[in-house]
């Protein structure tokens, strides 16, 4: 089973700690359960309505799972958190339902507690979490390494390129791509588009894309306060292609607005959060999203229990910003 060797690899030991995750549905149902499968006293999930499910749903499918493995009697679904439970814990997770992590939420926690950031620490989103309480009070972020060997999230990202472009009805085998990124997305990204037979160019800007014959441009741009791709950026890059064109959101936010009316398809063809990515792991399987929680619950469990944060370990530190 993915969730066994998982924990098997990463040596997650949650023995003795308490846990406040989300229950979710799909593959990310897997989060309270990997955590109780790992030793958690206590997992606390909470949950509510969202575009992927009701709470019933969550309750329903985080429960089939841990019923199978044995460890539902220790995770309990709340819908509301109560201040007992903040104090109670030991990691905190990022999740979904639980964002924002709010001053109030964060002033409530030990100080010891450990925050999981449940994705590298570059990628941090201030809106998130309110890193400034979490400085004020010295509580921890704990980012994983998603490269360390036994999470390895970073190769799934060229299939999850290539699954978007397929969606969008490119068949990457010999299409033109420009690839537009300015971040350590940029070597796994290259590697599964051109394995698959695409003709790739690379640029770290949208300024810097040349006219060509482009079927694809792939944006991987780090998000910042305001769209990657607004007006001049549109305008920019339906100069250099030929009709029929798409711009394919992979991470970093574009106004769609002016890249429609700059005569642009945009895929996926629905919004996305701001600041998230365009496609889930989980639309290529479990596997990376399994990967992914469970680094993420190994890395804070790391720094909770004292561990050194080194380049090549688990864990990574998001730091805190200076407070007065």
């Amino acid at each position: 089973m993915l969730m066994k060797r998982a924990l098997a690899e990463t040596g997650l030991d949650m023995s003795g700690m308490t846990v406040l995750t989300e229950a979710a549905t799909g593959a990310y149902a897997v989060t309270p359960v990997l955590a109780a499968m790992a030793g958690a006293k206590q997992v606390y999930a909470f949950t509510k309505p969202g575009r992927h499910g009701t709470v019933t749903d969550a309750k329903r499918e985080t429960f089939e799972i841990a019923a199978t493995l044995d460890v539902a009697d220790r995770i309990e679904i709340l819908e509301k958190i109560s201040p007992e439970v903040l104090h109670s814990v030991d990691i905190v997770t990022n999740s979904g339902h639980l964002r924002p992590l709010t001053a109030a939420l964060i002033d409530q926690l030990r100080g010891d507690a450990v925050i999981a950031l449940m994705f590298e620490a570059w990628e941090f989103r201030r809106e998130d979490l309110d890193i400034e309480a979490c400085a004020r009070r010295k509580i921890r972020v704990v980012g994983v390494n998603e490269r360390h060997p036994a999470i390895d999230v970073f190769s799934f990202l060229g299939p999850l390129a290539v699954k978007q472009l397929h969606d969008c009805g490119l068949a990457v085998l010999g299409n033109k791509i420009a690839l537009l990124c300015d971040n350590d997305f940029l070597a796994p990204l290259l590697t599964g588009l051109t394995n698959l037979g695409a003709n790739v160019e690379t640029f770290d800007s949208v300024a810097a894309v040349h006219p060509g014959a482009w079927e694809a441009f792939v944006v991987a741009l780090q998000p910042t306060d305001s769209p990657r791709i607004g007006r001049a950026e549109a305008a920019h890059l339906a100069a250099c292609a030929p009709d029929g064109a798409v711009v394919v959101q992979f991470w970093g936010d574009v106004d769609r607005a002016v890249l429609a009316a700059n005569g642009l398809a945009v895929w996926p063809p629905q919004s996305v959060g701001q600041g998230h990515m365009g496609i889930l792991l989980s639309e290529i399987g479990p596997e990376p999203i399994i990967r992914l929680q469970t680094g993420g619950l190994r890395a804070a469990e790391w720094v909770r229990r004292g561990g050194a944060v080194t380049e090549d370990g688990f864990a990574q530190l998001v730091p805190w910003p200076e407070v007065t």
